[in-house]
Order: C-alpha cells, then sequence, then structure tokens
C-alpha cells in the first residue's frame, strides 16, 4: 500500500469518526465529553485503525469515555464500512491521545517561567 493512499484512507477515517461521534453515536458516556480524533493509523492491509482520541477532563471522565469508546467499537466500525469504499472494513482500537495534555502543560510552564521574569525585570 502507498502511503499516499494510507495518508488518504486515515484522513477519511478520522474524519467520518468525527461526524459519527458527533452526530449519530448515543452513549452519554461519550456524547457528554468533547472527544476528539487527533489520528489514525491503518495497518497495511487496512483490517486494522488505532484511533487517537483526546478530550480534556478528569480522570473519572477519561476512564467512562474509554468505557463508551470501547463499547461503540463494533458499531462504529459497522458504521464506517457503510461509508467508505475499501475492500476491508478497518476494527477499531482506540487509544487516548496525550499529545495535547503535554502541550497544555508545557505551555503553562513557559508562561509561569515567563511571568517569573517579567517579575525579575520589574
Amino acid at each position: 500500500m502507498s502511503k499516499k493512499y494510507a495518508k488518504r484512507v486515515n484522513e477519511l477515517i478520522r474524519m467520518h469518526l468525527t461526524d459519527l461521534l458527533e452526530r449519530e453515536l448515543n452513549d452519554p458516556r461519550v456524547n457528554g465529553a468533547q472527544v476528539t480524533i487527533s489520528d489514525v493509523e491503518i495497518t497495511p492491509d487496512v483490517r486494522h485503525a488505532r484511533v487517537f482520541y483526546s478530550i480534556i477532563g478528569d480522570e473519572a471522565q477519561k476512564a467512562e469515555v474509554a468505557r463508551g469508546l470501547e463499547s461503540a467499537a463494533g458499531w462504529l466500525s459497522r458504521e464506517l464500512g457503510k461509508r467508505l469504499r475499501t475492500r476491508h472494513t478497518p476494527q477499531l482500537t482506540f487509544e487516548f491521545d496525550e499529545s495535547f495534555e503535554r502541550g497544555d502543560r508545557l505551555s503553562r510552564l513557559l508562561d509561569e517561567l515567563k511571568g517569573g521574569e517579567e517579575l525579575k525585570a520589574s
């Protein structure tokens, strides 16, 4: 499989999953939270897809969303199969993406350092 094809399929899956989560999924564990699909990685045979998501919230809310996504994975995969025109519909595996939290934490640390330097300059 070419990299161009994989990239296109990854983006299609990300776009369709985002739409399904926002408009059609009826799971209160997921609907109340702002879930963002940040990336999708498919295997070369397009039978499996790792879906990276992020959510802003406490640990209890993250665990609840993880359970909701795992519970809905079969339904999401089936609905995805109706929308994609690929030979196989990928089995979805959801993984929490911590990069947004790390970026936010680093941004806050830089802001604190910047604030400390401004106090020294005054």
